[in-house]
C-alpha cells in the first residue's frame, strides 16, 4: 500500500523532517515488484535504516522503505558458517545474534547503525575490520528487468567505504539479502584504536568475540551520540587517504599525529583530526553543530534542516582544505 505525503523523520537518524510525496515498505521482492508497478515515473529513494543520508528537502517521488527480514544458517562445518541475512534487519542486531551463535568475524562491527542491507553497499568498516573480510555474497533486484540476481565478491569491486553498487550500478539495483562466511575458531583483532587499552581497563587479557564487540561497544558509546537522543549518521566524512608528500608536510607543523598504512604506499588520515585542528570539534549552533566528543559526527540537537547541517559540513571542508591542502569527502548522501 502506498501512501502520501508521508514524514520521513522516523525513517533517518538524523531526525530530520521531510516530506515524501508517495511512500511505501515492501518485505520480499514480490511485494517489491508490485510498488514498482505502480512506481509511475517517479524518482526512487529506498531506504534502510537511514543512517548515511541528509535529507535537505522534501522528496517528490517514491520512497521504499527494505524490511526484509531473516536470519539463516545455510552450511555449518567445524571451521566456519556461511549466515545469510535480510536485508532489512538491523545491523547491530544481527552482529549480535552472529556472536551469541558462536560466529566470529564482524565483532569489531558492533554498533554500527542501519541495516544489513547497506553493509556491502558502504563496504562498512572499523577498528581495523571491513565487511569485505567476511563477505560472502548478496542478492539485489535488477529495478530495470525485476530479475533477482546474485553478485560475489569480486563482482561487488569493494573498496574504502565503496562498492559497485555507490558507483557503476547505483541506483540500478535493490538489496535483498546477504551472506557472510564467519569463523567458528576465531581470529581477535584488539590491537586497532583503543580495543586494547578497553580490555585492559576492564581486566581482560585472553579476550572472546563477546569481549571485543563489549569493547568497541563501550568505545563508540563513549564518543558517539546515541541517534535515539541526538540526531546523527555517525561519521559524516571519510578518512582521507593521500599521498606520503601530504603526511610530510603535515609533520613538519605537528609533531604527532594520527596516521594509518593504507594501499598502493597511500596513508590514511583521520578526519576527525583534521577537522579539530581546523577548530570545528564541539561548535554549537543552536539546534546543529559538530559533536563535542567527535568532530567527525555533526548532530541535528532537534529541529534544525538538512540543508543548515550540510552548509556546515561545506564550510569544514573548506576550512580543512585551507589549512591542510585536503578535501574531505563526505561518507553521507546527500538527499
Amino acid at each position: 500500500m502506498i501512501q502520501t505525503n508521508v514524514d520521513l523523520q522516523p525513517y533517518n537518524t538524523f531526525g530530520i523532517s521531510c516530506k515524501a510525496k508517495r511512500f511505501a515498505t515492501f518485505s520480499n521482492a514480490e511485494e517489491l515488484s508490485e510498488v514498482l508497478s505502480q512506481r509511475n515515473g517517479d524518482n526512487l529513494l529506498v531506504l534502510g535504516g537511514g543512517s548515511n543520508i541528509l535529507l535537505t528537502q522534501d522528496f517528490q517521488g517514491l520512497v521504499i522503505k527494505n524490511e526484509v527480514v531473516g536470519f539463516d544458517i545455510i552450511e555449518s562445518n567445524e571451521e566456519t558458517a556461511l549466515i545469510e541475512s535480510g536485508a532489512g534487519e538491523v545491523w547491530h542486531d544481527f552482529v549480535m545474534r552472529c556472536i551469541e551463535e558462536g560466529l566470529g568475524g564482524i565483532e569489531n562491527l558492533s554498533l554500527i547503525p542501519g541495516s544489513v542491507g547497506a553493509s556491502p553497499m558502504q563496504n562498512i568498516g572499523a577498528y581495523g575490520v571491513e565487511i569485505k573480510d567476511t563477505f560472502d555474497s548478496l542478492k539485489a533486484y535488477h529495478i530495470e528487468s525485476g530479475e533477482v540476481h546474485t553478485f560475489n565478491h569480486t563482482q561487488c569491486e569493494f573498496g574504502y567505504r565503496e562498492s559497485v553498487f555507490k558507483r557503476a550500478l547505483k541506483g540500478q539495483y535493490i538489496i535483498l539479502s546477504v551472506r557472510f562466511r564467519l569463523s567458528k575458531k576465531h581470529t581477535i583483532n584488539s590491537s586497532y584504536g583503543a580495543i586494547e587499552a578497553e580490555l585492559k581497563a576492564v581486566g581482560i587479557e585472553n579476550p572472546t568475540i563477546k569481549d571485543i564487540s563489549n569493547a568497541v561497544i563501550a568505545i563508540r558509546a563513549s564518543k558517539l551520540p546515541d541517534p535515539r537522543e541526538i540526531g546523527n549518521a555517525g561519521s559524516f566524512f571519510k578518512n582521507p587517504v593521500v599521498e606520503q608528500e601530504v603526511v610530510d608536510a603535515i609533520g613538519q607543523r605537528y609533531d604527532q599525529f594520527p596516521q594509518y598504512p593504507a594501499p598502493n604506499n597511500k596513508i590514511k588520515l583521520a578526519a576527525g583530526w583534521l577537522i579539530e585542528q581546523a577548530g570545528w570539534k564541539g561548535k554549537n549552533f543552536g539546534t546543529y553543530g559538530v559533536h563535542k566528543n567527535q568532530a567527525l559526527v555533526l548532530v541535528n540537537y532537534g529541529g534544525s534542516k538538512g540543508s543548515q547541517i550540510y552548509d556546515l559540513s561545506e564550510q569544514i571542508i573548506q576550512d580543512v582544505r585551507t589549512k591542510f591542502g585536503i578535501t574531505l569527502e563526505r561518507e553521507v548522501n546527500m538527499i
